[in-house]
């Protein structure tokens, strides 16, 4: 199911009761319920609780749920710093094959085209908002998808964001633009999704 998919999928931290809009899990985050058939994804946590965090446990976590609708799961990271993030990563990104799930790196400040791409199943943009919106993270989803694998962007709160990772490839966004306000926020979402749609099919025809 989640292999056939085409239009990019939004993924909110805050269960939405709307067919087109994914959850976003997070270890150590409270109690947390998938429904039927809810495509979702599997944030480590690590930066949010470190103190509670530890590679077992959150192994132990992902084991509670159904991998089928699993986009991915993230290996810990280090908030912008590439170079500890890959440290971090490597020892986990088997092990969450291991169970099941697709594996999904962080790309974090510093990174380059050079990951070691056979490790893992889903790039996922993180890092700072300057370097999120740089030229070398531009590079690295255009690497990302030369190599057939998913592109998640993380924090996308505006219509001018989602649009440009759009144009770059996304697969799959997150953000909490849901958080605050829902039922003011769900129907612009969905029209942002609505405009990008119609953008392309005005590409499509050359206008």
């Amino acid at each position: 199911m989640v292999d056939d998919q085409k239009k990019m999928i939004y993924l909110s931290g805050k269960s939405v009761e709307h067919p087109d809009i994914g959850l976003m899990m997070s270890f150590n985050v409270g109690k947390q319920a998938i429904g039927n058939n809810k495509v979702w994804a599997a944030d480590n946590g690590c930066f949010a609780r470190p103190d509670l965090y530890s590679d077992d446990k959150y192994l132990d976590w992902l084991d509670k749920f159904p991998r089928e609708t699993c986009l991915f799961a993230t290996a810990p990271d280090v908030v912008g710093n590439a170079k500890e993030t890959l440290e971090r990563s490597l020892p986990l990104l088997p092990k969450i094959r291991s169970i099941g799930y697709k594996s999904a790196f962080i790309a974090q400040d510093g990174a380059t085209k050079n990951l070691p791409w056979e490790e893992f199943d889903c790039l996922f943009i993180g890092g700072t908002t300057t370097w999120k919106l740089s030229q070398s993270a531009a590079d690295i989803m255009g690497e990302a998808k030369r190599n057939r694998k998913w592109l998640h962007v993380g924090r996308v709160n505006s219509y001018r964001r989602l649009s440009l990772i759009s144009i770059l490839g996304a697969d799959s966004c997150d953000g909490t633009f849901l958080a605050f306000g829902p039922d003011k926020n769900l129907p612009r979402l969905l029209r942002w999704f609505e405009k990008l749609e119609e953008q392309t099919c005005l590409n499509l025809k050359g206008v």
